[in-house]
């Protein structure tokens, strides 16, 4: 009794602890913004998707910092002799997360995967129509259009029947929009009231169970325990840290309050590598920046008008002021690392003189006003946009225009271009499954106007090129189909391509086996900290 005694008057006084518990394993991303929501099926950016990535899984997914595809939801396919029917055998055993409001009351199963996907085909499902949205790139890929219906042949088979050969099919199901959700989850939603929290309050079956989101301040995530594949979870809790500004995530790093962060400002790289507690982890991007113009706003509805825009940009200039050292030069649609990439193509010559003359012969009178949309983000394809804008409102003020830069909230941003608000926007993209559709169907189709495609540009000619290429399997007839659409899209000036750049990655030494994504996304599976 005497030693109890003695040992709780020690405790007591602080002056013997108790064993330890493990410690918590705490990893803290430093990011770049909010995003709009974690509904996967509605968003595109990279913000959007970063933050909703720790959340769920697909049928199948890409490996960490590669290209190839893997079973994750599904452990196996296999494809029809006329490539129109994909069977996949569904997971056995997987757990759906729960919060305060919902405990799932069973595993995964072919519900879930025709819920994700009829909420998407079909504009008259209960939960579409009760929480009505657009999936921006289901139906800028054709999707919405080339699956001709989803079904179950048991609990854990699932049919998809499409209306025409798909070669991307496989690659387009491992991207994030084909997150797999709960349909009991919904259900619920739908009973109480409340579809909309599948938005803001989301439910998944990813290695991170979502806690809690603060706008402009933080998301927080906790290990999934019960995860399918336990050892791709090794941090306990994943905080989002949310700073618009790069010189306070480098600040957040340095201090080490944060242990992983992104897009970097290029002069800031030699001090990071310099940095014995920092690692930056380096590849070539993936990605390109560009110019859109508004095809459907008088006068960029005219190609002379547009070609006038196109060889009055520097574009030299901006890459060694915004770039530095990190950037070279763009002259296609996509990066020169994409496969079927038209290494042919050149750029007009730089001549702001031969643009005034188109200007004058097209009849724009000195004096026009224009917008030009500047990203209110840094992103891996543009590190600086307000300083890009700056740049091409001086290049374009020599043709006589009068040029104002305009800015919003980047979810806004998105929205609005999306709508066709602008004149002349900056923006971007980095490839999401190594597909040249990708570019070529999802940037500039026709298909594409109202979500990704932002000069609202839409050209019978080109468009017929990249549909016929999606419809054949033998590379060598898709490549052909595809340069041709490249020198058709680079006759037609929709976009001015500037540059594709080179992902910095920085992160605490303390972080081991992080993989930088050709596709810019930021993945924490299979991820530890020290």
């Amino acid at each position: 009794m005497r030693h109890v005694t003695y040992l709780s008057t020690l405790l007591a006084l602080g002056l013997l602890s108790q064993a330890p518990a493990l410690q918590a394993k705490n990893l803290v991303f430093c990011s770049e913004g909010s995003p709009a929501g974690f509904d996967t099926a509605q968003y595109t950016s990279a913000t959007d998707n970063d933050a909703a990535e720790p959340i769920y899984n697909r049928l199948v997914e890409f490996e960490r910092g590669g290209t190839a595809v893997h079973p994750a939801l599904a452990t196996k396919w296999e494809v029809s002799d006329d490539g129109l029917r994909y069977t996949f055998h569904l997971r056995e055993g997987v757990k759906f997360h729960a919060n305060k409001a919902f405990k799932p009351s069973r595993d995964f199963n072919a519900d879930d995967v025709l819920f994700t996907f009829n909420r998407m085909l079909d504009k008259d499902q209960p939960f579409r129509k009760a929480y009505p949205t657009e999936f921006p790139y289901f139906v800028s890929m054709g999707l919405d259009k080339n699956i001709a219906r989803v079904e179950k042949t048991d609990p854990l088979t699932v049919v998809f029947s499409l209306n025409k050969v798909d070669a991307a099919f496989i690659q387009n199901l491992a991207m994030s929009f084909a997150s797999i959700l709960s349909a009991e989850y919904a259900e619920q939603l739908m009973v109480s009231g409340r579809p909309s929290a599948i938005n803001q309050q989301p439910i998944g079956t990813g290695p991170f169970v979502f806690q809690r989101y603060q706008k402009d301040s933080q998301i927080r995530f906790k290990g999934n325990k019960h995860y399918w594949a336990p050892d791709e979870v090794k941090i306990d809790n994943l905080v989002f840290s949310i700073n618009t500004d790069p010189s306070v995530r480098i600040q957040k790093l340095r201090r080490n309050e944060c242990q992983v962060t992104l897009h970097p400002r290029p002069a800031d790289l030699p001090a990071l590598k310099a940095d014995g507690k920092l690692q930056v982890m380096q590849q070539p991007g993936f990605n390109l920046g560009y110019i859109a113009y508004n095809t459907q706003h008088p006068p960029f509805d005219r190609l002379e008008v547009r070609q006038a825009m196109d060889m009055a940009v520097n574009k030299q200039a901006i890459i060694q002021a915004v770039y530095q050292d990190s950037g070279q030069l763009a002259v296609n649609a996509m990066p020169p690392t994409q496969w079927s990439y038209d290494n042919s193509l050149k750029d007009a010559p730089f001549d702001p003189q031969k643009a005034k003359q188109l200007l004058q012969q097209a009849g724009v009178k000195p004096g026009t006003e224009i917008t030009l949309w500047a990203m209110p983000v840094q992103r891996p394809y543009n590190p600086n946009a307000k300083l890009m804008a700056e740049m091409l409102q001086a290049d374009w003020s020599k043709l006589g225009f009068k040029v104002r830069i305009v800015s919003y909230e980047w979810g806004e941003y998105l929205k609005r271009m999306k709508s066709g608000e602008h004149d002349i926007a900056l923006i971007g993209w980095t490839g999401d499954n190594g597909d040249p559709d990708n570019w070529l169907g999802t940037l500039y189709n026709c298909d594409a106007i109202g979500s990704n495609n932002y000069s609202l540009w839409c050209d019978p000619q080109y468009d017929s090129l990249v549909k016929q290429a999606k419809q054949v399997t033998d590379r060598e007839q898709r490549t052909a189909l595809y340069q041709q659409a490249q020198q058709r899209l680079k006759q037609q000036v929709p976009i001015t391509p500037v540059a594709h750049s080179t992902v910095n990655q920085p992160l605490s030494i303390k972080v081991a086996d992080f993989k930088v994504s050709p596709f810019g996304r930021n993945d924490f599976s299979g991820v530890s900290v020290d």
